[in-house]
């Protein structure tokens, strides 16, 4: 079968520019007319200001049993990345695909979207649950509210396919993420008397080595399947002249470990030297201190190498090899509201993020084949 529709699709999906920070409701919108000319009731899950929406539509028979293919439609900027092409115009050039999103993760949705015709020609006794999200790139902050939804209102599913990019490979876990906004407040004063005042810079680097000094340590630290935790600090903000002791600065940093208990171990350590950090600058700078707000907490994908959404993805790919991956992603987020999950889609993660992001066409023709097995395995 051609995958001619399927890369009509991928073209109209990547010309919206989904950016973590935009709206996606355009898209939004021409998935909704785009499963409306076809029957299919879909559903809105809005975040509270309605500028950005979760879409999940059932495609086939109303009945236990069916499979969730899980996509987010939001994408990482280009910003100053080198592209050699339009990031928003799908360009094919020697058997490959480019544009934002082509491997992170719209091709996914492009091939969930163009087999939508098949699966509704064919006899499906469990349906296919189309279930896409915003802001995955930022938190996994849009999936929860769906995912609660979907658990409330759909007849319950027996696995779910969410399709990151894994070279259409079985993924069986991934790592957790959390992420803390710091802020640290001080006192200003003229730099040539820094004991009349408390530079929030020199306080935050405190916390920053700590969290480079745990991260150092956990590079030793050996877990089953999953590399080690690591920390990083993506964001630093502070200060106002280079002759003024800083009265704020901010930082963000993100831990991504693959187990619950050695994440709940780092944070509580970190808490506990902000917390003492705190009292100690409150003590100088009664109008200081220390102020941690949690950005998000993204559940990793525990292996559950026996359940359905395993056995059944493995026996749609033929593989067989146990991996897990030290990206976040939204299986953690199903899995723990009770729905099995593994991540298996096109492309490669190397790919995502980068300049001049690319799939290769193969991976299409090899996912499109997926589909097809998966809407005659519904049908069985």
């Amino acid at each position: 079968m051609s995958i001619a529709p399927t890369l009509d699709i991928l073209a109209r999906l990547i010309a919206f520019d989904t950016t973590s920070r935009n709206s996606n409701l355009a898209l939004i919108e021409w998935v909704e007319a785009f499963l409306r000319a076809r029957g299919i009731e879909s559903r809105r899950v809005a975040n509270a200001e309605g500028t950005k929406a979760n879409l999940y539509a059932l495609v086939g028979p109303a009945a236990e049993g069916g499979v969730v293919l899980s996509g987010h439609t939001d994408v990482v900027p280009v910003d100053g990345q080198p592209w050699s092409s339009d990031p928003w115009v799908l360009t094919e050039r020697d058997g490959k695909l480019y544009g934002r999103g082509v491997a992170d993760m719209k091709s996914f949705v492009a091939l969930a979207l163009a087999h939508v015709d098949e699966a509704l020609a064919a006899p499906l006794k469990r349906p296919l649950i189309l279930a896409f999200s915003y802001d995955e790139e930022i938190g996994c902050l849009g999936a929860p509210s769906m995912i609660g939804e979907i658990v409330r209102e759909t007849p319950k599913p027996s696995a779910v396919i969410v399709g990151e990019p894994t070279s259409m490979k079985v993924v069986s876990g991934h790592k957790g993420i959390r992420t803390f906004i710091v802020e640290v407040i001080g006192r200003e004063a003229h730099s040539s008397l820094p004991d009349h005042g408390v530079s929030a810079v020199s306080e935050a680097l405190k916390l920053m080595n700590l969290v480079e000094q745990m991260a150092r340590e956990a590079k030793g630290e050996r877990h089953a399947h999953f590399s080690p935790p690591t920390m990083t600090i993506g964001r630093v903000d502070g200060g106002t002249a280079v002759n003024i002791l800083a009265r704020r600065c901010e930082f963000i940093w993100d831990l991504r470990t693959g187990d619950a208990a050695s994440a709940d171990a780092i944070e509580a350590r970190f808490f506990a030297e902000a917390e003492k950090l705190d009292s100690e600058i409150k003590q100088r700078a009664p109008e200081g201190g220390v102020k941690i707000t949690r950005r998000s907490r993204t559940p990793g994908l525990e292996l559950d190498l026996g359940s359905e959404a395993e056995t059944l993805a493995r026996a749609l790919t033929g593989d067989n090899e146990t991996q897990a991956v030290a990206y976040a992603a939204e299986a953690g987020l199903f899995q723990r509201a009770g729905l099995p999950a593994v991540i298996c889609g096109p492309g490669s993660i190397e790919q995502a993020h980068q300049p001049d992001e690319w799939i290769e066409i193969a991976q299409i023709e090899e996912g499109a084949a997926f589909m097809r097995r998966l809407i005659g395995r519904l049908s069985a």
